[in-house]
């Protein structure tokens, strides 16, 4: 699944081309995993103003109202200059004074949604439970640690979840829990102050270096210009259970915490 960083390049992809740029005709496919809440008409003659997230979802903010994208489960956008006719994993069209926008989703468990203003019920339901955004100012040390005190989870589901901090996706989490040192399967209460200071550092060195690195292709994921991510290729765990630890040398080992797994060094990554 398309996680912070892939959203991000994705935006700074598109961002250049799409503002200020007029829509012209909305074309759907399929249907995806939410309606888009609109007859897809009205939307011709529309500006759009800016590009951007919140969270996992892109904000493309029109001069009235916004389109809220999810890409789901495999999902990714293509900007074209040139128009072509849509594949059969092709199931919204944003055809634009300047060229397509084209959501490519094989799966199906994206989203493209309109609303009216991010004041709108839907845009509540879908974006007021998520927790800060981990690159921005808002994600503060003085928070993290009241946070991580009165949480009950194992920090992994924590991060997960994405109610303290947002868009900190399995690899993502346990990459940032190898640099801090910290076993997944860990109590959020029970991690100390100086490691929670290790950790919030880690969380945004680690977002920071997959958004510069263009994210990571697990399975789907590729740019709006088509390339694939290179994160993973700098995982020190994610991927790596039975090898070598990267620092130590242990074999890295892999634990389930409910659906997903967790990559860890036993010797460097402390309950």
């Amino acid at each position: 699944m398309p996680e912070l960083p892939e959203v991000e390049v994705t935006r700074r992809g598109i961002a250049a081309a799409l503002v200020g740029a007029q829509l012209r005709t909305v074309v759907l496919g399929k249907p995806l995993r939410w309606p888009l809440g609109c007859d897809p008409a009205q939307l011709a003659g529309r500006m759009v103003t800016g590009v951007g997230r919140r969270g996992k979802y892109l904000l493309f903010h029109l001069d009235q109202g916004c389109l809220i994208v999810h890409l789901g489960m495999s999902g990714s956008l293509r900007w074209l200059v040139q128009p072509t006719e849509p594949g059969p994993h092709d199931h919204f069209d944003c055809r634009t004074d300047r060229g397509i926008l084209r959501l490519h989703d094989p799966r199906r468990f994206g989203a493209v949604v309109y609303v009216a203003s991010l004041h709108d019920p839907v845009a509540c339901k879908l974006l007021g439970g998520l927790g800060v955004e981990p690159l921005s100012d808002d994600f503060r040390v003085e928070g993290w640690l009241l946070a991580l005190r009165q949480s009950r989870q194992a920090i992994k589901p924590l991060l997960l979840s994405g109610r303290v901090v947002v868009g900190v996706g399995n690899i993502y989490a346990c990459e940032a829990l190898f640099r801090a040192g910290i076993r997944p399967s860990t109590l959020a209460s029970r991690i100390g102050p100086v490691r929670a200071r290790r950790l919030h550092a880690a969380i945004r060195e680690v977002l920071a270096q997959a958004v510069e690195l263009g994210g990571s292709t697990l399975r789907d994921f590729s740019s709006v210009q088509g390339h694939a991510g290179a994160f993973q290729l700098h995982a020190q765990v994610y991927g790596r259970e039975g090898l070598p630890c990267r620092v130590c040398g242990t074999p890295v080992r892999m634990e389930r915490q409910g659906q997903r797994s967790s990559f860890f060094c036993p010797r460097c990554q402390r309950p």
